[in-house]
């Protein structure tokens, strides 16, 4: 799949068309996924000629391509994956920064969550844009937590149990991502939506903390689980 933006220039008519389609083809694709997204429900919210994305983009896949890229510069702008946390700062901090940020990129309004939320279709329904995100952005987010889980364990970054530990973590946030409606339907009480963002996020960083304390050989750090936010983000 070709996921370089189109060249070329074009009146300020077809630009907003352009970003007419971007935007609708956003909200398309992050609630039905690129297989049941459809051209012409994509033309339909932007109010554009059918003919519209083969003028602009050349095809849906295309297309495609061109809004994870659009999307994942958006979402990372403002949710970088440590949102700020310094370098050096203790692990365990940058654990649970890089959950929040995880969480926020799924749960925050609007096109940002367009990226996580494509991205958690792309792990059980993958594209052959896939192959480009891993090497642009999903191998250089995993190297960093995996990073992160080595120092915590006190281990090799390549070492299995660090793999595994990573997997761990990441399967905790995409879950409220992919059993949403379960959730929301066995515990109608639970909030899944920006608001709560702090309050999962410490449970996933308290929680994880807790079990790779436990590891059987783990570091003898004296880990602290990080602070509550209270539902604060």
């Amino acid at each position: 799949m070709n996921l370089k933006p189109m060249t070329g220039t074009a009146t300020d008519s077809q630009a907003e068309t352009r970003q007419q389609i971007l935007e609708a083809a956003g909200e398309v694709f992050a609630e039905a996924g690129f297989g049941r997204a459809t051209v012409r429900e994509i033309c339909r919210r932007a109010g554009a000629n059918i003919a519209a994305v083969n003028y602009h983009f050349g095809d849906k896949e295309t297309l495609y391509g061109e809004v994870l890229r659009h999307s994942q510069r958006k979402a990372f702008e403002k949710y970088p994956p440590l949102l700020g946390v310094a370098a050096d700062a203790p692990p365990e901090e940058k654990l649970r920064a890089f959950v929040r940020s995880f969480l926020l990129r799924l749960f925050d309004d609007g096109p940002i969550t367009w990226f996580g939320r494509m991205m958690s279709r792309e792990m059980v329904e993958p594209t052959e844009a896939l192959d480009a995100l891993l090497k642009e952005r999903i191998r250089p987010m995993a190297d960093q937590l995996r990073g992160i889980m080595a120092e915590i364990l006190g281990r090799s970054p390549k070492d299995e149990k660090v793999r595994l530990c990573l997997f761990s973590v990441v399967s905790q946030c995409v879950f409220f991502h992919h059993c949403r409606t379960v959730i929301s339907r066995l515990f109608p009480e639970q909030r899944l939506d920006a608001a709560v963002v702090g309050q999962l996020a410490d449970h996933i960083a308290c929680f994880s903390l807790a079990a790779l304390k436990h590891m059987p050989d783990a570091h003898n750090r004296k880990s602290k689980p990080p602070a509550a936010a209270n539902g604060k983000h």
